[in-house]
């Protein structure tokens, strides 16, 4: 079971669930992708270990992303926003929607384009809160901004 569904109050539901975006992939990608090359299609002696090489690049840029994409939660019930960061030192934010004062996004051109932003939690009190490379962060703020309307 997830953080979120562990942390339902009596009488709470999920509406939405939001994850991390794919492009956070992108540069274990490029090396998993390079080393093929290099093993495949290079002519020279040298080309198993430089594919080697590029492999283990690959997987060190690789498990930082894979282990924020499983462990990072983004959630909008009924009655609260909870986002939930980390795999070994939790970071999380339980905002009643009451408490919600804004849910600014922001995407870059490429992020229009593929889908993915960052959105800024801002609550009553002033605390604001990033978190980068949401997929469909405008969907997110659309429910969260559903969920805030029908609850006041």
């Amino acid at each position: 079971m997830s953080y979120v569904e562990n942390n339902l109050l009596v009488g709470e539901s999920m509406t939405y669930r939001a994850k991390l975006h794919w492009i956070i992939f992108m540069r274990g990608g490029f090396f998993v992708i390079t080393a093929i090359i290099a093993l495949v299609f290079l002519e020279s002696p040298y080309n198993q270990y430089l594919g080697s090489f590029l492999f283990l690049l690959a997987i060190f840029y690789l498990i930082t992303p894979v282990i924020e994409f499983y462990s990072n939660e983004f959630a909008v019930t009924n009655k609260r926003l909870i986002v939930k960061t980390g795999f070994i030192r939790i970071n999380s934010l339980e905002i009643l929607l009451s408490k919600v004062e804004g849910i600014q996004v922001n995407q870059s051109i490429l992020g229009r384009i593929l889908g993915y932003g960052s959105i800024t939690i801002t609550g009553t009190g002033g605390s604001r809160d990033p978190y980068l490379n949401i997929a469909e962060p405008l969907e997110f703020r659309k429910k969260a901004q559903e969920q805030i309307s029908t609850s006041s």
